[in-house]
């Protein structure tokens, strides 16, 4: 009975393991991406794949040409080899119409390759997927949630958004998995390329973001719960799905971000009363919470080699910093005000061109203040860390690589841009009438 016993044990490990590799096989990725209308434009070694090369991996352990992070071909972290890569441009292509990525590195110079698209509504619909990870929906949508519909699930929010996205870059800087091998995946981004891939913090925040509305408004505001939650899940997939499709994720890391996402949202959700309330009414919270996320950012990371990752996490704990600060403001001088619990829940006011034009007017104005603040803050901020740390500033993008003047300079333009954000816009579309 015991060797019975060890025998079925070893047989669940071997095809655990052998499960797990296969979700971490880029083949499978570069598969859905053939379902789904994309072809590489390779050159040399990377022209043309074998029929052997794509099938499926053996579970007797066959295809041990890849690495425990499965990198094939010889590229490291999914980069592109030489052989493989090619200038993008636009116009036709055999297979459809031909592209370059999206969202080009200018700090790391990795402009990737050509591919083409023979699906566009996928293709579209998957740019978009993307988007609603990128910086643009964050600087958009966080503000327009604070401005024109609830201030008090929009900072919530966020402190569960910078949780998922802190604790998901760190996993990845310490798992540290290549992105799938390229060929044969087709990256349709390269921005990114430069970070480890375990778990996607894409799949993170496209899981906690519409779930944490969810969670935060389905007791709050009257809606059909099966419609909300629907929404909410349809936004995670299409998500989660985008970041195979355009080829920075396997199949396993997207999951593993999905789930993981969720175990902070179990282990968080509880606290965020409390947190919300010290951040609101403690006098130490601005000078502690300030100092808290910058320690975060500052001994979070041992790095191997430079990623965006460093300046990133140090870009989301800064604006979850500013936010708190100005969130803590609003409460104390009784600018932004919560309704009480014996109105809720509450009820979407009626639509009406008025409510539309004041809700655009806030929402074009105020973003257009934000992309002025961002872009002066950082003018003014690159300069001023690298004088005092002694860095040379004439080489922006060397300068920027460097942990003494990442660190601070996204931390600073990052807290800034969330104080605007929750404070300062607040306070003067008060002053003009637009509140």
């Amino acid at each position: 009975m015991p060797v019975c016993r060890i025998s079925m044990g070893s047989a669940l490990r071997t095809e655990l393991t052998w499960l797990l590799s296969s979700l971490h096989d880029p083949r499978y990725v570069a598969r859905f991406q053939e379902l789904c209308g994309v072809r590489g434009t390779f050159t040399g070694n990377g022209e043309k794949m074998d029929a052997d090369q794509r099938k499926r991996p053996s579970r007797e352990g066959k295809g041990k040409h890849q690495d425990v992070n499965g990198t094939a071909n010889g590229t490291a972290n999914g980069a592109v080899g030489e052989s493989a890569r090619t200038c993008p441009s636009s116009g036709s292509a055999k297979y459809g119409t031909a592209r370059g990525p999206l969202r080009r590195n200018s700090l790391t110079g990795d402009v990737g390759h050509q591919f083409a698209i023979s699906n566009r509504f996928l293709y579209y619909a998957f740019t978009l997927g993307t988007e609603l990870g990128n910086e643009m929906f964050y600087i958009s949508f966080f503000p327009f949630l604070t401005w024109n519909v609830d201030p008090f699930v929009a900072r919530r929010l966020i402190a569960i958004w910078v949780w998922v996205m802190y604790l998901g870059q760190c996993t990845k800087d310490l798992v540290r998995w290549p992105r799938p091998a390229s060929p044969p995946v087709v990256k349709l981004e390269v921005f990114y390329d430069s970070e480890y891939s375990m778990p996607s913090t894409h799949a993170m925040s496209g899981t906690a973001v519409p779930l944490g509305i969810f969670l935060l408004t389905c007791s709050r505001w009257e809606y059909p719960f099966l419609l909300g939650l629907t929404l909410a899940l349809s936004w995670s997939v299409l998500v989660c799905v985008s970041r195979v499709y355009m080829g920075m994720h396997s199949v396993l890391d997207v999951i593993v971000g999905f789930f993981y996402s969720l175990l902070i949202l179990v282990v968080f959700y509880p606290a965020l009363d409390a947190i919300d309330t010290f951040n609101l009414s403690s006098r130490y919270a601005p000078i502690l919470v300030v100092s808290f996320h910058a320690m975060l950012g500052l001994f979070s990371f041992t790095l191997d080699t430079w990623s965006t990752s460093r300046g990133d996490t140090a870009q989301i704990l800064g604006t979850g910093a500013g936010i708190a600060v100005a969130s803590h403001l609003n409460y104390q001088l009784a600018l932004i005000h919560d309704p009480p619990a014996s109105m809720l829940p509450l009820q979407a006011p009626p639509l009406s061109l008025g409510l539309l034009g004041w809700s655009l007017l806030r929402f074009i104005l105020g973003v257009m203040m934000l992309i002025v603040t961002r872009a002066v803050m950082k003018a003014l901020t690159i300069p001023l860390v690298c004088r005092v740390v002694g860095i040379p500033s004439g080489d922006v993008r060397k300068a920027r690589q460097n942990m003494q003047v990442e660190l601070p300079y996204r931390y600073i333009v990052y807290w800034a841009v969330g104080f605007s954000a929750f404070f300062l816009i607040p306070f003067i579309f008060s002053c003009i009438g637009l509140y």
